[in-house]
């Protein structure tokens, strides 16, 4: 890209189909950012999609591709790698930017570093204006106004520079749902590349459980194993299991919840998980300086 020209900005949304007022409030928010239009991918996940704004990229899958796998059919929607773009924004489709200065912020951030791969915005209750915990992507998360580096983001509140798909590969599809995210992230570090969590990008969301999943146990044990065995120094593959495992059992988790967990990690260690790439212990230190080791 030539000096001084503006970064392009796309978006990237999935839908079931079951929220078509919040999906269009979504795209409305998007439309209405500031500066250049962003353009916006909606993929129906095994779902028809319903009337959308006219310029919009729209594809219907046969059948729920997952998380990761639907995301990866929308930034295929912007050419290979998401390279018509720059920039690419996942948006959750019940989920709203209530500032229309997002865009231009996430233009800003990415222009003035040119090794930031990653941005994951605050998460907000749309009544409440209160982020959960969870939604702050580090261990020192009781500041959620804070903005710091961090080693992760959020799946449907976030900006990922087309760069870093192009080179370390998209989300893992076999994920299906939970921590596709993180493997993305260890992988864009692994590369060099850095991730912000910015309090000022906000998007508006409803105050969820992620147990609501029926899914939830089984997808986060058998999902954490693949991680760790995808991404980890063969060394830190048990620490960083058995840490988890530990802190499973502290929760006290209900004796059904327990039972799917199990499971999950039973699946994780016998299931295929994809290809095994583990960072280098150059990259398990800037985790560690940055607060997160990769054992927890």
């Amino acid at each position: 890209m030539s000096a001084g020209a503006k970064l392009r900005l796309g978006a990237v949304v999935l839908t079931m189909g079951n929220r078509p007022k919040e999906l269009r409030a979504l795209l409305d928010s998007v439309a209405a950012q500031e500066g250049d239009p962003v353009e916006v991918a909606v993929v129906g996940n095994g779902a028809p999609l319903p009337e959308l704004p006219e310029g919009v990229r729209t594809v219907e899958l046969a059948e729920n591709l997952g998380i990761p796998g639907g995301r990866n059919v929308g930034i295929e929607m912007f050419g290979p790698g998401g390279r018509d773009v720059d920039v690419l924004l996942f948006l959750d489709d019940d989920g709203l930017l209530p500032h229309t200065d997002t865009a231009r912020l996430c233009r800003e951030a990415f222009d003035e570093d040119p090794a930031l791969g990653i941005v994951s915005f605050r998460i907000a209750d749309p009544d409440t204006g209160a982020t959960q915990r969870r939604h702050v992507p580090r261990l020192r998360a009781t500041d959620p106004m804070r903005s710091s580096r961090v080693t992760t983001f959020l799946g449907g509140a976030n900006a990922v520079r087309t760069a870093v798909l192009q080179q370390v590969g998209g989300l893992p599809d076999e994920f299906f749902y939970a921590h596709e995210e993180t493997d993305l992230a260890w992988r864009a570090l692994d590369a060099g590349w850095s991730i912000d969590y910015r309090a000022d990008m906000v998007l508006h969301h409803p105050t969820t459980a992620p147990s609501r999943h029926a899914v939830y146990h089984r997808m986060v044990a058998r999902n954490r194993v693949w991680l760790a065995r995808r991404n980890l120094p063969a060394l830190l593959v048990p620490c960083y299991l058995g840490v988890w495992l530990l802190l499973t059992l502290a929760r006290r988790p209900s004796r059904a919840a327990l039972r799917a967990w199990l499971g999950g990690f039973r699946e994780g260690w016998t299931g295929p998980c994809g290809p095994r790439r583990p960072m280098r212990w150059h990259t398990v230190w800037r985790l560690t300086r940055l607060g997160r080791p990769p054992v927890i």
